[in-house]
């Protein structure tokens, strides 16, 4: 198990959780509203909604206040973190199922929507194909699917520079600068993929109409259909 799995796991980190993403992504709070409106075009009042990563809740707690008919099946593999969840979300608690493990794991019924935020960066190169095909079988025809990760164009120092724009944002947004170098250090340990590699294993999972909607310095966000 890598240190960056092993943190999830770790109850310092679990407990300072909440407070990370929104100084360590970009404009996370707009990325969130507008993943729910994507989902919202085609997903109905009562959707069913698969949240791969699921750890911490925020996500399922920004979408289930916005959206008071959805329920949820969020899976993740650490249980500190599903145990999270479960405090983050609070009353809204009971249109949740939250399930400890991966894709595979999950239930393999058809989902009106699906997402997997700040997630896919842990999942080795070999296995990324095989997890998006996993969401892609869950979801019924023309569900939409919001995913949300590191993606750095690979070119001649290019990987670098992003890194160092990263490390400098993270900073701006009062991130004592020791730790924001450390951030910034965070991407060499994960499995990060170019734009149009990651594009090309979307249309490879089988969904369409894949579509750029989020770009946060290093990370990128699209939204693709069943």
């Amino acid at each position: 198990m890598s240190d960056l799995h092993q943190a999830f796991s770790n109850p310092q980190h679990v407990a300072n959780y909440a407070e990370g993403p929104p100084r360590f992504v970009p404009g996370y709070t707009g990325m969130l509203c507008m993943t729910r409106l994507l989902l919202a075009e085609r997903a109905p009042p009562d959707a069913r909604v698969l949240v791969l990563g699921a750890g911490g809740g925020l996500e399922m707690k920004a979408f289930a206040e916005a959206q008071p008919g959805w329920t949820f099946d969020g899976i993740d593999p650490s249980a500190a973190m599903l145990d999270l969840a479960t405090q983050t979300l609070g009353p809204l608690i009971p249109r949740a199922r939250l399930h400890q493990g991966y894709i595979k794991d999950a239930p393999e019924d058809l989902f009106d929507a699906a997402t997997c935020l700040l997630t896919l960066h842990f999942v080795p190169p070999n296995e990324r194909l095989q997890t998006l095909t996993e969401v892609h079988r869950r979801l019924k025809p023309g569900a939409p699917f919001v995913v949300v990760h590191f993606s750095i164009p690979q070119g001649e120092g290019e990987r670098d520079l992003w890194s160092s724009r990263y490390a400098a944002f993270v900073i701006a947004s009062g991130v004592d600068p020791a730790l924001a170098v450390k951030a910034s250090e965070a991407p060499k340990q994960l499995h990060i993929l170019t734009p149009e590699q990651d594009e090309s294993l979307l249309r490879e999972a089988g969904f369409s109409q894949i579509t750029l909607f989020y770009t946060g310095f290093t990370f990128r966000g699209w939204v693709a259909y069943a």
